[in-house]
């Protein structure tokens, strides 16, 4: 991504599409809405740019962010994020969904880790859960909404 002005625009490395970097409910946009990969920016904490890596970060992954335990529902999962990894030195980010993020995109990612999920799980920063196989309706539910049954009727 080639930055501009903050609040002006950028160019995925990745996809070549011009970016608002405007995104929806979330401080900093640090990747491509559309093909969702991203740029080692930040160094230290989101939104710092002061990372000299500059490689492309492709995303590999889905994981939850600090799910908590409530002792009536049982493990309820927190948000969704995005599981970068620096194509030039490694390094492994973890990144809020914006609200303009191509939920299509994120559930292909969210697939195509379940081939590799040894190997990401070994590099997970700690406190975030994988999205796994068998959290799949939470997935769902997060990028779609909540199932909603539009079959028949119950009967009264």
């Amino acid at each position: 991504m080639i930055k501009n002005n903050p609040g002006d625009f950028f160019v995925c490395k990745n996809c070549g599409r011009f970016v608002e970097d405007k995104p929806l409910g979330t401080k900093n946009r640090n990747h491509c809405p559309f093909c969702l990969w991203s740029q080692h920016l930040d160094e230290k904490i989101p939104g710092d740019r002061k990372s000299s890596c500059q490689g492309k970060m492709e995303p590999i992954a889905v994981c939850f962010k600090k799910s908590k335990f409530d002792k009536y529902k049982g493990k309820e999962r927190g948000e969704l994020m995005i599981v970068h990894r620096c194509l030039l030195c490694n390094r492994v980010s973890c990144n809020r969904i914006a609200g303009d993020d191509d939920p299509q995109e994120i559930w292909k990612i969210y697939l195509s880790s379940f081939k590799r999920l040894q190997e990401i799980q070994e590099f997970l920063p700690s406190g975030l859960d994988l999205a796994l196989p068998f959290d799949e309706q939470e997935v769902k539910n997060q990028l779609f909404g909540k199932e909603v049954n539009l079959g028949v009727a119950e009967r009264t």
